[in-house]
C-alpha cells in the first residue's frame, strides 16, 4: 500500500491574523496554524523558546528526595556510581552527571553495561561486580532502572543506595529505591512524560545545583551554568526520538545554539569527524551524523568510549576517539547493510508473510547491537511492527519497531507471558525470550496486532501544509521556515506540494540519488530551484517531469554560502 496524500485544513481567517499580527510570510501562518498556534503570544512563545518556559523540575515525583541523598553523599564525600544505558540517549545523560560531579570535585565514576554481554539496565550482577569493588556508596541511574527490582534489592542489601532517573514506561510495583524519578509514574503528575532520559537528568542537575546553593555550597566555587551543558541535551533528545514540543524543543534549540558555539571538544571532533561544516548545526545534524557515530560505540563495541569522547578536556585527546567512532559507525553500517540484505533475500521467497500484520524474525548470531535500526528499514519498506531475535549461546535477545497507531510496548505487554523480560516505548523496544518460546510469542504477538485494528491507509498518511507555487519561495520565507526548527516528532517540518514541474537537469548522485533543477510550468518569474531526491531507483529513466511532487524546503549551506533545496519526498510523474 503506497502513501496517502492530504493536505491539512487550517481556517483562513487564522492565517490571517497570524499573518498581520506577526508580520510574517502567510504560508508561515499557514504552518503556524497548522501546528495549532492561535494566537500572536502563543507564535512567539514558540519561535522564541527558552530556559525561563520550562515546568518546575521540583514536579518530578521523588526529586525531592533524590537531591537530598545525592547532596548527602557530596558532602560526606561518599563514591557515587552514575550507571548509564548504551545508547546516545544514556550517554549524554551519564556524560552530564559525570561532568557536574567532576566540576564540583565529587567522587564519581561511571559504568555503562557492554550490550552483547551484559545487555540493559542495572542488574544484580553490577552491585557484585561494579559497585562493591569501587566501594560505591550511591548508585545513580540515568535512562535505565525502572525495572530493575532485584539490582535495587542487592544493592541495599549490601549497604549500597539506589537512586534511578529513567524515562521509560514503568510499571507498578516500581523499585524500593531511595528515589525513581520517572516522569511516567503513575503518581508522578508533572506533565513531562515527553522528556528523554537525558532530559531528566538534566532536570535533576537543576534541582541539585540549587539543593547545594541551599547549603552555602556554592560559595567556594562558582554555580555551573547549566545552559552550556544543553549540547548534550539535545544530541541525547533528538536521537531517543521524544517529541520535540515543549521543553523538550527549548532544551534542543539552547543545545544546537550551545554546539554552534564551540565549548565542548568532544563535540567539536565529532562534528568534524562526521564532516559537518560551514558552523552550522541542526537536529537532522543530530539525528543523521552525530547520533549514529555515538551510538556505534554501544552498537559495536563498549558505549563508554563516547562517553570518554564527550569529556574529553581537549581537542588532542578527543579527536583519535572522534575518528575511532567514525571507524566503528563504518563497520556498523557494513553489518546493518548486510543483515537487511540477507533478510529480504530470506522473505522474498516466503510469500506467506505478505499475509501477515507482523514480522518476526530470528537466526543465529545476528549482530544484537544493529538489529534495532534493521528493524527499523524493515518497518519503513513493509510497513509492519517488526521484531528481529538473535540466537546466541543458547539465550535469545531481539529489538522491535513499531508503526504509527500500535504501541509497541502495550503489546508486548500482553504477550509477556512468553517473554523473559522486555522494556522501551510506543515505537521501540526490547526483549529477552527463551528460544523455544519464539512460535508462541510469534503468533501471540501477530494476534495481539490483528485485534488492535489499526487502521493502515490513516497510518500512511502524508499530511502536507499548503500548495507552494515556486513564485512564493523568497528568502523571507526560508528565514522565517528555518525558525521553526528544531524539527522531528511531534514538529515535523513543514511539507508543501507544487504541480506541474518540469525537470531542467538531472543526474545521479552516491549511487542511488537524483539531482535536480526544477522549473514550475506557467511560472512568469521562471524561478528555478536546485532539488534533491533520495534513495531513487537509478536504472530507471529519469523523469522530464512531475505532475505533482511534495517537498521540504531547505537552506542549502556550502562553502559560506547559502542557496534554496527542494528535498522531494514523493512524486507523480508526468504523462508525457
Amino acid at each position: 500500500m503506497k502513501s496517502q496524500w492530504r493536505m491539512i485544513s487550517s481556517d483562513p481567517e487564522l492565517i490571517r491574523s497570524l499573518t498581520d499580527s506577526l508580520n510574517c510570510h502567510p504560508v508561515t501562518a499557514t504552518v503556524l496554524a497548522n501546528r495549532n498556534i492561535r494566537s500572536r503570544q502563543a507564535a512567539m512563545h514558540f519561535l522564541s523558546p527558552s530556559l525561563a518556559h520550562i515546568r518546575s523540575p521540583f514536579s518530578l515525583k521523588d526529586m525531592d528526595r533524590a537531591v537530598s541523598r545525592i547532596v548527602s553523599a557530596i558532602v560526606n564525600k561518599e563514591r557515587i556510581l552514575i550507571f548509564g544505558d548504551y545508547d546516545a540517549d544514556g550517554i549524554t545523560a551519564t556524560a552530564l552527571l559525570v561532568d557536574f560531579f567532576q566540576y564540583i570535585g565529587a567522587d564519581a565514576s561511571f559504568y555503562i553495561p557492554h550490550r552483547m554481554t551484559e545487555g540493559y539496565g542495572l542488574k544484580s550482577r553490577h552491585i557484585t561486580d561494579v559497585a562493591l569493588p569501587r566501594q560505591v556508596g550511591l548508585i545513580i541511574t540515568v535512562d535505565c532502572g525502572s525495572n530493575s527490582h532485584e539490582a535495587v534489592l542487592k544493592a541495599t542489601q549490601a549497604g549500597i543506595d539506589v537512586i534511578i532517573t529513567d524515562h521509560h514506561n514503568i510499571a507498578a510495583p516500581i523499585p524500593d529505591a531511595i528515589a525513581v524519578v520517572n516522569p511516567k509514574r503513575s503518581d508522578c503528575h508533572s506533565g513531562l512524560e515527553h522528556l528523554a532520559g537525558v532530559g531528566i537528568a538534566f532536570f535533576l542537575l537543576i534541582c541539585l545545583r540549587k539543593g547545594l546553593r541551599d547549603i552555602s555550597f556554592w560559595k567556594g566555587i562558582p554555580e555551573p551554568n547549566l545552559k552550556r551543558c544543553c549540547d548534550l541535551v539535545a544530541i541525547g533528545t533528538v536521537a531517543d526520538i521524544v517529541p520535540i514540543v515543549d521543553e523538550n524543543r527549548v532544551l534542543t534549540r539552547a543545545g544546537l545554539e550551545i554546539m554552534t558555539q564551540g565549548y565542548r571538544p568532544g563535540a567539536n571532533a565529532l562534528i568534524e569527524a562526521s564532516g559537518i561544516r560551514d558552523g552550522y548545526i541542526d537536529s537532522d545534524d543530530i539525528a543523521f551524523r552525530l547520533a549514529p557515530r555515538i551510538n556505534a560505540a554501544g552498537r559495536i563495541d563498549n558505549a563508554g568510549k563516547a562517553v570518554e569522547l564527550l569529556l574529553a578536556p581537549e581537542r588532542e585527546s578527543a579527536s583519535p576517539i572522534a575518528l575511532f567512532l567514525n571507524q566503528l559507525n563504518s563497520k556498523r553500517q557494513e553489518i546493518e547493510n548486510k543483515t537487511f540484505s540477507d533478510i529480504l533475500m530470506h522473505i522474498s521467497g516466503k510469500p506467506l508473510l505478505s499475509e501477515r500484520k507482523t514480522m518476526v524474525l530470528f537466526y543465529d548470531n545476528w549482530h544484537e547491537g544493529i538489529l534495532g535500526i534493521v528493524a527499523s528499514r524493515l518497518v519503513k519498506k513493509f510497513f509492519r511492527p517488526t521484531v528481529l531475535i538473535t540466537l546466541q549461546n543458547g539465550s535469545a535477545r531481539g529489538s522491535g519497531r513499531s508503526i504509527p497507531g500500535f504501541d509497541l510496548h502495550d503489546g508486548l505487554m500482553q504477550c509477556a507471558d512468553t517473554l523473559e523480560s522486555f522494556g522501551g516505548h510506543a515505537m521501540a523496544a526490547g526483549l529477552s525470550i527463551k528460544p523455544e518460546k519464539i512460535p508462541e510469542f510469534r503468533e501471540k504477538f501477530e494476534a495481539v496486532v490483528r485485534n488492535a485494528g489499526i487502521d493502515e491507509q490513516n497510518a500512511r498518511l502524508i499530511e502536507m501544509d499548503c500548495e507552494l507555487r515556486f513564485n512564493m519561495i523568497t528568502d523571507k520565507l526560508m528565514d522565517e521556515l528555518e525558525e521553526l526548527k528544531p524539527f522531528g516528532t511531534g514538529n515535523t517540518e513543514p511539507l508543501f506540494l507544487a504541480n506541474r514541474i518540469r525537470v531542467v537537469q538531472s543526474l545521479i548522485i552516491g549511487g542511488n540519488h537524483r539531482k535536480m533543477v526544477l522549473k514550475q510550468n506557467n511560472d512568469a518569474a521562471g524561478k528555478v530551484f536546485q532539488a534533491i531526491q533520495f534513495n531513487i531507483d537509478a536504472d530507471k529513466s529519469p523523469e522530464k517531469e512531475f505532475e505533482e511532487i511534495i517537498f521540504h524546503l531547505r537552506w542549502n549551506r556550502w562553502n559560506g554560502n547559502k542557496t534554496v533545496q527542494l528535498i522531494i519526498e514523493d512524486a507523480v510523474p508526468g504523462t508525457s
